[in-house]
């Protein structure tokens, strides 16, 4: 393993994130499989998820939202992007802590909106382990923050103690350590993205985030400071069971998300990847579910006839799918590579007998000065 890796996040903070990550997917995944496999039809859930109408309020209507399944295959992402070995830390850190982020801001509303616990129609048994639920992922995403927070200094530590580590190709025992020839400007850690992909990626996000909070800014004086705080907190009355976030929570939550991830890519930061992957995934979710929703409805066929205000709403939709799908192909490409010993490297020699000395290096004494 990469000594850069071991002196940001330790193996068992990956461990421990994997577990937590399997957890948060198994909640989602439960809510989602019982609801398509307790719904007649199944394909009512699928709108039911989009905010279309629901059926009667019993025990086999739809009791989660598209959050579920987004979660918990985000969870599972998230698990194995940090099971495996070769991700460098950065980017490991940055997708536990994307999840984390997304999933305590999305859920948190549940704590405070009125009407959770006592929905009509709904069974008693299925809103009290709705709640459960809800305060399962707080606590597993919580969860998720020490865990990183812990990881980095636990090894911070460890290095201070050992003192610092040098690369598997360079033997404590050597006699010297030269260069073979200049090296090139550093690149930064590993796992940052590059220069034009993250300009590609800042640009598109910070469009999309700018998007979405005008939207919320031109709805604030038809609905007014007390109104749009009330719309802004929700209201959990005629919501499933597991309800998503109010849609202006909602809508708050991707612009912050999507601005956020911006200025981590435009700075090149080394979790920018993991987060625009976060935060275009939200987006182009929510784009593709309101235009599908728009066709399901038949609201696209009659375009000419809607008014100015849900013809923007479309459109708004139509550039949030593109731009995030646009941002996952790009944030999805590898990073900076870890650094590696060799040509141009950090070369050592002296530490075998017979070791090949690197050009232009100087021969080793023939007797080598103590402790070395």
């Amino acid at each position: 393993m990469s000594t850069v890796r071991d002196r940001v996040l330790t193996g068992g903070a990956r461990t421990t994130g994997v577990l937590l990550c399997l957890l948060l997917a198994l909640l989602g995944a439960a809510w989602a499989a019982r609801d398509l496999t307790a719904a007649r039809p199944g394909a009512e859930v699928w709108w039911a998820w989009l905010g279309g109408a629901r059926g009667p309020r019993d025990a086999t209507a739809p009791a989660s939202s598209l959050l579920d399944p987004l979660l918990a295959l985000g969870a599972l992402t998230a698990a194995v992007t940090a099971l495996r070995g070769a991700v460098p830390a950065p980017v490991a850190a940055g997708t536990l802590l994307s999840l984390a982020t997304a999933t305590a801001l999305l859920r948190a509303p549940l704590l405070w909106m009125p009407g959770v616990g006592r929905l009509p129609g709904t069974d008693t048994g299925l809103t009290s382990w709705a709640q459960r639920t809800v305060l399962a992922e707080l606590v597993l995403a919580a969860a998720l923050l020490v865990v990183v927070a812990a990881g980095r200094r636990g090894a911070g530590r460890a290095g201070r103690h050992r003192g610092h580590p040098t690369g598997p190709e360079t033997a404590p025992s050597a006699y010297g350590v030269v260069r073979a020839v200049p090296q090139a400007a550093d690149p930064g850690r590993p796992g940052r993205p590059h220069k034009g992909p993250a300009r590609t990626v800042g640009v598109l996000l910070a469009a999309a985030g700018l998007t979405v909070a005008g939207g919320e800014l031109y709805r604030l004086p038809e609905l007014g400071a007390d109104g749009y705080r009330k719309a802004l907190l929700g209201d959990a009355t005629e919501l499933p069971a597991l309800p998503p976030p109010p849609a202006h929570w909602h809508a708050a939550v991707l612009a912050l998300l999507a601005l956020g991830a911006a200025v981590a890519a435009l700075r090149r930061a080394s979790w920018a990847r993991p987060a625009a992957v976060a935060a275009a995934a939200l987006l182009c979710a929510h784009g593709a579910g309101a235009l599908a929703l728009a066709v399901h409805t038949g609201r696209a066929d009659r375009l000419a006839a809607l008014s100015g205000t849900d013809r923007l709403e479309l459109v708004t939709a139509a550039f949030l799918a593109v731009t995030g799908l646009t941002v996952l192909l790009v944030a999805f490409r590898r990073g900076v590579p870890a650094a590696t010993g060799g040509a141009g490297g950090a070369l050592a020699y002296g530490s075998a007998p017979g070791a090949v000395r690197p050009p232009h290096a100087p021969p080793p004494p023939s007797t080598l000065p103590p402790g070395w």
